[in-house]
């Protein structure tokens, strides 16, 4: 399998896995136990890689959200704690929920996500940079530790992806609109959202040129080990999807 064919056939499932936990009614549980107040913990935990960087930083790195909610949210959840800690507070919810959802062929899945995170490159992609950085689970806990370098390719992948839709003229509600018009009300943009229809083409366009860049970071695998990868990723997607 050649290195874009394995980002676009796995491309659903490095978006969705990470964005179980990030959904997941337990992640603001305990993040209103932690003193943040609803898309707060999301925002500081996840912008936190980021550490004491100015409210127009994050709201750059986030891409599809709205500037106002992200702006809002980093500036509430500044005393709750520090944007480390938060940072760390957020990546162990998603390392428990691997443990708890990522079991089969975990190990494996982890082993490959993770020589493509090590092979790429973190220009354009300072959230995967920040993830990177953290300190990973060990090799004991493999659900966790596939749960960890899968966001990172999730926030590459994101990345890249934000590049190529500014690069063809889209707005990022209009791009929220065509991909999860479902998320433009928590992403915090207000009606009347943009007829997808009128950028189709261009997101088109712009989600095949995410598959090319992301291309060199998937060369790292040989083609067996690309189509492997492409074929646990998507398992453990349909697994965790149907549970």
């Amino acid at each position: 399998m050649e290195p874009v064919e394995a980002a676009a056939a796995s491309g659903d499932a490095v978006q969705a896995i990470a964005s179980h936990f990030m959904l997941d009614m337990d992640t603001y549980v305990h993040g209103g136990s932690l003193g943040f107040d609803g898309v707060d913990f999301y925002v500081a935990g996840r912008g936190g890689v980021l550490g004491d960087a100015p409210a127009s930083v994050v709201v750059a790195s986030f891409v599809f959200w709205s500037p106002g909610t992200v702006t809002e949210a980093w500036e509430r959840s500044a005393p709750v704690m520090s944007r480390a800690q938060a940072a760390a507070e957020f990546a162990a919810v998603g390392h428990r929920w691997g443990d708890a959802h990522l079991t089969s062929d975990a190990g494996r899945l982890a082993d490959l996500a993770g020589t493509i995170v090590a092979a790429a490159s973190v220009a354009g992609a300072p959230l995967f940079a920040g993830w990177r950085d953290l300190d990973e689970p060990d090799a004991g806990r493999p659900g966790a530790l596939a749960l960890h370098r899968m966001n990172a390719l999730r926030e590459l992948r994101g990345a890249l992806h934000g590049a190529a839709v500014l690069t063809q003229g889209i707005t990022p509600v209009a791009a929220v609109a065509v991909r999860s018009p479902y998320m433009l009300g928590l992403y915090g943009w207000p009606e009347p959202h943009p007829d997808p229809a009128t950028v189709q083409a261009d997101w088109d366009a712009a989600f095949a040129a995410t598959d090319v860049a992301l291309a060199e970071a998937y060369g790292a695998l040989d083609a067996a080990e690309r189509a492997e990868f492409v074929e646990l990723a998507n398992a453990a997607e349909a697994a965790v999807a149907g549970s």
